[in-house]
């Protein structure tokens, strides 16, 4: 697989889950309301901190089974059937009409922004669970590449926090809504879709693996 495609699969991934209302979602509207357009930024400062040092320290741990194919089935597997449940669920809250993009939250977090972002992301047995699974799997096909995929996959999972949470930022001090509730939920559909079929994608490679 290309860096390219390693790149743009992190970023689309990492999008989706971004997209999804969460504790950093709201870290994000309410530290911008308090500080301005700097606490996005910092935010996502803290978060990539966070997540650097676990891939690092994944990194690290992996060398050792990263040529045993029983291993990498399994963790696919896992991956892929996180990666659907995800999609599925995104797909289902849509029908359900349970999503809103709500930038009304003018509360405040005790901590700064880059600490925020750091401890948010920390908390949320989410994002354990996404690491645990999906982001395993894919940190493994990346380290194919050597450093270099590495880095591709590092920069597109960051690259999607950038995007979103810049633009919630931007959207929280400027006052406007260039954004629907029904533009929203058609992009959270669009990424659901897209996450079961990477999904189903990597459980298959995975079985492949185990058989």
């Amino acid at each position: 697989m290309s860096l390219l495609s390693i790149f743009f699969i992190s970023l689309g991934v990492g999008l989706s889950g971004a997209l999804m209302p969460g504790p950093l979602l709201t870290v994000t509207i309410t530290e911008s309301y308090r500080r301005g357009f700097m606490a996005g930024p910092l935010l996502v400062a803290g978060h990539a901190v966070l997540e650097g040092t676990l891939v690092v320290l994944l990194v690290l741990g992996l060398d050792r089974v990263i040529g045993n194919g029983v291993f990498f089935g399994v963790v696919g597997v896992a991956g892929g059937a996180f990666l659907f449940w995800m999609g599925l669920g995104m797909a289902i809250e849509v029908r359900d009409g349970k999503l809103s993009l709500d930038l009304s939250d003018r509360g405040s977090a005790r901590l700064g922004p880059f600490a925020a972002g750091l401890t948010t992301s920390l908390s949320n047995p989410y994002w354990s669970l996404w690491w645990a699974t999906f982001g395993l799997s894919w940190l493994l096909r990346s380290m194919e590449r050597g450093p270099a995929g590495v880095l591709s996959f590092y920069s597109g999972h960051i690259m999607a926090d950038v995007l979103w949470y810049f633009l919630v930022a931007f959207l929280v001090v400027t006052g406007k809504r260039f954004i629907s509730d029904r533009v929203y939920n058609y992009v959270i559909l669009a990424c659901g879709a897209f996450l079961i079929v990477l999904g189903a994608r990597f459980a298959g490679d995975g079985l492949a693996h185990l058989l």
